[in-house]
């Protein structure tokens, strides 16, 4: 993982960075908290989106070939690094960008070594089986704010302590190059991170060819292309 770590480095050291539109900085400062899109400003990144290993899971498991639906680096500063709060992704990515069905998986390939300390990804085993819908409206162009902190479009607590009750939580841990793949539905979160080691994940996000986002199921405007793939859907390697 050296190369990826250092393709990284040289983008995170480009003053002009921070001026992009895909970027998000944490809520209470300017520091990093996620770049999306990851792989269209890195060859490498992209690179690895197309790795046949990766890719010999992903097909496995949605039973077709599969796009990049979206890609990001979120990222945890070191004793800053503020957490995610419990959401299932395919709530969002049906209500906000039209995905149909829950046809696709999230690949988590870590940078940096995840371990209890430094607020690792937590999941509900089997919480993937249960759509837990979220009340409310989706104010307009809630991205801007929601990835910064998101309070609107999350689980109730009641719903949350029941998952949990069931089938406990899980925080997959180890060293740079570990790989964790998840179902879009799944329930997931992550702590603060208190410790002084940051932490860095790449996300690539796969969805089946047979997939392709509609309109938006809540009645807004599509999201930016950065977060949600509308144009070209050819799968991956074929």
């Amino acid at each position: 993982m050296d190369a990826f770590t250092e393709e990284w480095r040289a983008l995170e050291a480009d003053p002009s960075l921070k001026r992009l539109p895909q970027v998000v900085c944490e809520p209470n400062g300017d520091e990093l908290r996620s770049v999306f899109a990851i792989h269209r400003l890195s060859p490498g990144f992209d690179r690895l989106t197309r790795e046949a290993k990766l890719l010999g899971i992903v097909r496995q498991l949605l039973g077709s070939d599969a796009y990049i639906h979206q890609s990001r680096i979120n990222l945890k500063p070191a004793f800053n690094g503020k957490g995610f709060a419990w959401h299932s992704d395919f709530e969002t990515w049906h209500a906000e960008d039209g995905m149909p069905r829950m046809r696709s998986i999230s690949c988590s390939v870590a940078l940096t070594e995840n371990h209890e300390f430094n607020g690792p990804l937590m999941l509900v085993p089997g919480s993937h089986k249960f759509f837990i819908p979220t009340v409310g409206r989706t104010p307009d162009n809630y991205y801007r704010s929601s990835l910064r902190e998101q309070d609107i479009g999350v689980p109730d607590n009641d719903s949350i302590r029941q998952l949990v009750d069931a089938s406990g939580i899980v925080a997959p841990k180890g060293g740079a190059g570990s790989l964790t793949v998840f179902d879009c539905n799944a329930l997931h979160a992550s702590n603060d991170n208190l410790s002084p080691y940051p932490r860095s994940n790449l996300f690539f996000v796969y969805n089946s060819v047979n997939n392709q986002p509609l309109a938006p199921f809540c009645g807004q405007l599509p999201r930016p292309a950065f977060l949600a793939e509308r144009d070209d859907f050819t799968g991956i390697g074929a």
